[in-house]
């Protein structure tokens, strides 16, 4: 019998305005628990700045187990344009072997899949886009595993293609729900909105979990700083939304994802009431 397998999944570190406590605290949760992978769905920084960069880079490097990294908006240069057309990613340089890697475990693959690009036909570029390039890139890699292998894709943005009141989200994100259904993965997990969520989205193709992660910043939306815990055991995923409140994981979840993860409110203002009522987890099984 295969042994559990658990995963820490990160994101929206936001260096330039990261959460310090618990950046020492999710170090200290790996070296204790030690995770088989560690699976970061971007936003690394704040503006793309190389101190940023650099920043983010040199704590990336020093986490102990393997490591996936996808890239965010936030982490596409902001003022200079002809570095963002030309070399966008040159600034990751120094952790280069991470970024969009495929990490691979018996009966389950991590697979990337790129939803940011250099640039738009629509304002703002924050946005998420899936192009009929990146979703083959994904589906080839999806398409090579050994048979009996499962994915696990790993984005920054949500596929979510509209939000409620039929606003633009993630351009191409139907198509994709569809084909990554069609291929029977186990979930896609992204980040961006720094709230937690675990949905399901019926698609032509059927049921597509989507598993969102927190920040690790100081932007926070509804909730305090997080980090998912994946436990992966016979084809099932159980989930729970790690926060130093010791909020319960239902409580730390939302359940629509919103339109953006701009905060509510400055990241000094108190807590919004969803995280200020302590519930702790039971345990996971």
């Amino acid at each position: 019998m295969i042994q559990p397998l658990v995963l820490f999944h990160l994101s929206d570190i936001h260096f330039g305005l990261e959460d310090r406590r618990a950046l020492d605290w999710v170090v200290t949760c790996i070296e204790n628990e030690k995770p088989a992978a560690i699976l970061i769905t971007g936003d690394l920084t704040m503006r793309a700045r190389h101190r940023e960069f650099a920043a983010a880079c040199e704590w990336i490097s020093a986490l102990g187990p393997p490591v996936t990294v996808e890239v965010g908006n936030h982490d596409m240069p902001y003022a200079n344009l002809v570095e963002r057309f030309t070399d966008p990613y040159r600034r990751f340089r120094a952790i280069e072997r991470l970024i969009e890697r495929e990490l691979d475990f018996p009966g389950l693959a991590i697979v990337p899949l790129k939803t940011v690009t250099r640039a738009q036909w629509r304002f703002p570029w924050s946005n998420g886009w899936v192009t009929r390039e990146a979703l083959a890139c994904t589906l080839d890699r999806i398409d090579a595993l050994p048979a009996g292998t499962r994915a696990l894709v790993t984005a920054h943005h949500p596929l979510t293609e509209h939000d409620p009141h039929g606003r633009k989200l993630t351009i191409g994100g139907n198509r994709a729900m569809a084909a990554l259904a069609s291929r029977g993965v186990l979930a896609i997990l992204t980040g961006h909105v720094h709230d937690a969520f675990d949905l399901t989205q019926e698609t032509c193709a059927g049921p597509l979990r989507m598993i969102g992660a927190g920040t690790l910043s100081k932007r926070i939306r509804s909730s305090p700083p997080s980090f998912n815990e994946l436990t992966i055991a016979e084809g099932r995923i159980a989930v729970r939304v790690r926060n130093l409140e010791h909020v319960s994981t239902p409580r730390m979840q939302i359940d629509a994802v919103p339109a953006n993860a701009l905060p509510p409110r400055q990241p000094s203002d108190p807590v919004a009431p969803v995280a200020t009522v302590p519930a702790v987890d039971p345990p996971v099984h």
